[in-house]
């Protein structure tokens, strides 16, 4: 698509391979990973040239200006991409690389145009921002002031990494804003119907886009709950549907309910269905026709995690009649559960996704583990590459969003007899089926008698 007059006139000021990105300070481990499926959903050949969790501010190589502003307009960690004039560690050597390309200046120089001075982690005076806007004055910009609507944006960045010396200056023209303010709007404390369980909203979009949710592709939420995930996928276009095992969960009450949450949302029309079931008791059809899954499985802490199903299984051949109907048909019937492994469930997920998912469909789902696990009990499977891995971490056990893409079968190895029976044979304890859940009311308790008996010594 060609780009507007406005902006071929502006073609040398804006184009260029390298752009800064203004991250927030906050999910440092999920930044890349969120711009990574961006790229790859956008087909576009992202390089990072400098990038460090500790700092808000990254550079990337993309081909053209317009790539950076697609990419970054879907992101919701980062909050604007900047056409990357210079950046040094004082303003004496950022002055003269700005000096050195003067064909940047002349397509700049009749238009309205507005300065920020931003500064990460100090602050600087009224007086001190106007005399660093005054220093750029060699770039002869005649155009006018205009504070509201300017045409173009020039922004100087500064890092001070220790709070005391400046470390890093970036200057640079805007180029695009990011979806950032998608969060405000999806904040779960706006929002008519949520339960204890809800997922945040920022989590709940960057999972979502991680997923690589769009319009025409179809996503489901196995453990939909209140469907948090349902609105954020949907807000990316897709049309959604989930299921619970606890089906009062998407039903609500009165007004208050998942249906009525997208009626708030306005995207009633993106919203196909919810149902009872579980993800090994489903009604669905099996055959490869999703685009995504994206899910937050339950933990099984506070409770064991359970399924459908008898404990007994010859006790559910022979239906219980009351009144004369079968009582699994009454209205008030409530199914019975059996319990269930964490890591079998897990696996069934994943398992589940093999089945269900069209080629490169992703998989997006969260686990928790303790600490000290590390990359250990990540579950896998053959048919299933595991793309992203990212941590946020709590005080002393974290969780962790996995995101995997449906290989094509013909790139996939079979797994062995012994193999899939190993996978199979996991059956126990609440405590034995969860090692997170032991570890959560033991572990952690062992942990911080250990760390209690280290500060007397």
């Amino acid at each position: 698509m060609p780009s507007p007059p406005q902006e071929r006139a502006l073609l040398p000021a804006l184009e260029g391979t390298k752009f800064l990105v203004h991250f927030a300070q906050t999910h440092e481990s999920f930044r890349q990973a969120e711009l990574d499926s961006l790229a790859v959903y956008y087909n576009l050949p992202l390089e990072w040239v400098e990038y460090s969790d500790s700092s808000p501010f990254a550079i990337i190589s993309l081909p053209t200006a317009a790539d950076a502003r697609k990419l970054i307009g879907r992101s919701i960690l980062a909050k604007g991409v900047y056409t990357l004039w210079a950046h040094a560690e004082d303003y004496d050597t950022l002055h003269s690389q700005i000096q050195k390309q003067p064909h940047l200046f002349p397509p700049c120089q009749h238009h309205t145009f507005k300065f920020t001075v931003d500064t990460f982690q100090s602050s600087r005076s009224i007086k001190e921002q106007h005399a660093t806007i005054a220093s750029f004055s060699y770039l002869n910009l005649q155009g006018g002031i205009s504070m509201k609507t300017p045409e173009l944006h020039f922004f100087v960045f500064e890092e001070f990494p220790d709070r005391k010396n400046l470390g890093r200056i970036f200057f640079g023209l805007k180029l695009g804003d990011s979806d950032r303010d998608s969060v405000n709007r999806y904040d779960l404390k706006k929002r008519k119907y949520i339960g204890t369980t809800s997922m945040d909203a920022e989590l709940s979009l960057l999972t979502c886009n991680m997923a690589l949710c769009a319009p025409g592709k179809l996503v489901y939420d196995p453990f939909a709950g209140t469907g948090s995930f349902l609105y954020t996928a949907s807000h990316f276009g897709s049309t959604t549907m989930g299921s619970d095992i606890d089906g009062r969960q998407l039903r609500g009450k009165k007004d208050r309910n998942v249906v009525n949450n997208f009626k708030q949302y306005n995207m009633s029309n993106r919203y196909l269905d919810g149902f009872t079931a579980d993800l090994t008791n489903t009604p669905l059809r099996k055959a490869r026709y999703l685009d995504a899954i994206v899910c937050d499985p339950p933990y099984g802490v506070r409770e064991g995690l359970k399924v459908l199903g008898s404990r007994d299984p010859e006790k559910g051949k022979t239906p219980v009649m009351v009144g004369g109907i079968p009582g699994h048909l009454r209205p008030e019937y409530i199914p019975p559960k059996r319990p269930f492994g964490f890591e079998e469930m897990l696996d069934e997920v994943l398992q589940f996704s093999v089945d269900y998912l069209v080629d490169g469909g992703r998989l997006a789902f969260w686990m928790p583990t303790a600490n000290e696990d590390g990359e250990t009990g990540i579950p896998r499977n053959r048919r299933l590459r595991l793309d992203h891995h990212c941590v946020q971490t709590f005080n002393k056990w974290s969780r962790r969003l996995l995101v995997y893409t449906r290989l094509k079968d013909e790139d996939v190895v079979e797994e062995t007899e012994e193999e899939k029976r190993e996978r199979e044979d996991k059956r126990g304890t609440a405590d034995q089926l969860n090692g997170f859940r032991k570890k959560y009311f033991e572990g952690f308790k062992a942990q911080d008698a250990e760390e209690e008996a280290g500060k007397s010594l």
